[in-house]
């Protein structure tokens, strides 16, 4: 998923970020405001994922919000 359509979808996503990750806070979300980038490195700072790991963990998230 670009990150149009992550932005696109940003309200829908936020609440499953939150059940899927519950280390992440509002603020988190707020700063992440939809760029896979800043998701992708608070997952890293969070949970301690590689950088590959993050961005795997992101995409396999984002499956279901695609269509």
């Amino acid at each position: 998923m670009n990150e149009d359509i992550l932005k696109g979808k940003w309200k829908e996503i936020k609440g499953g970020l939150k059940e899927q990750w519950g280390k992440l806070t509002d603020d988190d979300l707020v700063q992440i405001e939809g760029k896979v980038e800043k998701l992708t490195g608070i997952l890293q700072e969070k949970y301690g994922y590689s950088k590959e790991k993050a961005e795997e963990a992101y995409k396999g998230f984002v499956k279901k919000y695609q269509r």
